[in-house]
């Protein structure tokens, strides 16, 4: 364990110092690609799995979850069967008592409690072990790359199992030695999510197949731009918007042999925001501020968003809204004027992982969690119908996608038949473990370019310096 604690603790203190906005964005359902389940959701969930047998009796009676918002508490609620509510937090599954360890994001606090539980767990009194505990995608690597994760073939789950999962879901959570150390319930292409009613006013149509011919290019999509301009309209909301789909589309990592890299595609994103600034084809906005909130609703004049599935039915729909407490429904704000086409680029972001602590006394109970809401087809294909996420099964989201699912939200759009397209597409291989900071880091120091305050080489070498003192193992 010695070498374990050494390995997370060279890991956790180097490599992974701050959380990404869509981290932060994460601690609120409508910034965190969440919902309350309904009441459909509750009474149906037995419907997806057959029912759960209680953890072993040679297993722990406590089962400690760490989390940074309710969001997988609520997927447990309403469809992991025999799951019961305490009412004050905690929750019963048959004679085990399952505690949520709540942690906001804000300031990297989840995982600095995460990091210390972790670090604690060999002395740890049996009832205060870490048994599950959740990732992202961003800095999932921080600890899958160490002995403090488990593999999921060592709880019980097989490669059978997931056989139906999108290969990248399962890239994003293996080690250097091809273990993987977690799995979801999500995956989380993204589309581009436009507003039909300005979309009839510029091109004379809505129809996402039309808007997708238009924009299936970045050359098309910032002429576009310009239009949009000319009718009072602006292309997208602030800076961040296109960030997704230029780094997502990387030729290599980010760090190469101990040196940082900026790909030729990030600075395409730079040269098209500072141009988007520059010529009033954007806000100014940043992510997950008011503005960049504002300019999504009944009063908002752009066209439109880059968003994964979560982004879509749940941040989106939330801001579209003109009355929070209202129904969300046609005639509530701008609810239905919506629609989504592929855009120029493939891209996915976000999700959230579900692992297993070494040390825990409740494998088997992890096991069948991560089984009913990671890999039974009938319960990701409910909680698709219900929660209109979409969820890691192939085989249940192409029935969904070929059949005459809707979305009102989306004025009557079949979303899912493009989500379902757009997953195989997504290509993990250059992921790092410094993905994390260095996107957040490349983002803030250039606002200060794309706001005139800096030169661009300025910024690139603000970038830089930030970055060897976050990590100074690097160099650039």
């Amino acid at each position: 364990m010695k070498k374990f604690r050494k390995i997370l603790a060279i890991m956790l203190v180097l490599v992974m110092a701050f959380s990404m906005a869509a981290c932060k964005g994460n601690d609120t359902p409508t910034t965190g690609g969440d919902a309350t389940p309904t009441a459909e959701a509750t009474q149906g969930a037995t419907q997806g799995a057959e029912a759960t047998e209680p953890a072993a009796a040679e297993e722990g009676k406590v089962f400690n979850i760490y989390c940074w918002n309710d969001e997988f508490q609520r997927r447990v609620k309403a469809y992991y069967p025999g799951y019961v509510d305490n009412g004050d937090g905690t929750g019963k599954i048959g004679d085990v008592t399952v505690n949520w360890i709540i942690t906001p994001s804000d300031d990297n606090a989840y995982q600095n409690k995460l990091d210390e539980a972790l670090l604690a767990q060999e002395n740890a009194a049996t009832d205060e072990k870490l048994d599950l505990f959740l990732i992202e995608a961003d800095y999932a690597l921080k600890y899958v790359n160490t002995d403090y994760t488990m593999s999921v073939a060592d709880l019980g789950l097989s490669a059978d199992d997931m056989k139906d999962q999108y290969e990248y879901t399962k890239d994003i959570v293996t080690d250097p030695n091809g273990v993987v150390k977690g799995t979801t319930w999500q995956a989380t292409p993204g589309l581009f999510a436009y507003r039909r009613s300005i979309a009839k006013d510029v091109f004379g149509t809505d129809d996402p197949v039309e808007v997708q011919k238009r924009l299936s290019n970045w050359d098309d999509f910032n002429k576009i731009a310009e239009e949009m301009k000319a009718k009072g309209y602006t292309m997208l909301s602030g800076y961040d918007d296109s960030y997704r789909t230029f780094s997502n589309n990387m030729s290599g990592p980010w760090v190469q042999d101990g040196k940082i890299v900026v790909d030729d595609n990030m600075m395409k994103w730079v040269d098209q925001t500072k141009e988007f600034t520059d010529k009033g084809y954007n806000n100014k906005t940043s992510l997950w501020g008011d503005a960049w909130s504002s300019d999504q609703g009944p009063d908002g004049k752009t066209f439109g968003f880059f968003y994964s599935t979560w982004g879509i039915n749940f941040t989106l729909m939330g801001y579209s809204l003109a009355d929070s407490n209202a129904a969300a429904e046609v005639g509530n704000g701008i609810y239905g004027d919506w629609a989504v086409c592929e855009g120029p680029s493939p891209f996915y972001w976000g999700g959230t992982w579900i692992c297993g602590a070494t040390g825990t006394d409740n494998k088997s109970l992890i096991r069948d969690i991560m089984y009913t809401l990671t890999c039974d087809a009938a319960t990701m294909k409910k909680i698709t119908e219900v929660e209109q996420d979409y969820t890691n099964n192939k085989a249940a989201m192409e029935e969904i996608a070929n059949s005459d699912f809707q979305s009102a939200f989306l004025g009557g759009q079949n979303h899912i038949k493009l989500f379902a397209a757009a997953a195989p597409k997504i290509d993990m291989s250059n992921i790092s473990p410094y993905d994390q900071g260095l996107n957040e880091d490349f983002q803030t120091y250039f606002k200060d370019y794309f706001d005139g305050i800096v030169t661009k080489d300025e910024a690139l070498q603000n970038f830089y310096k930030n970055a060897i003192i976050k990590y100074p193992e690097l160099s650039y």
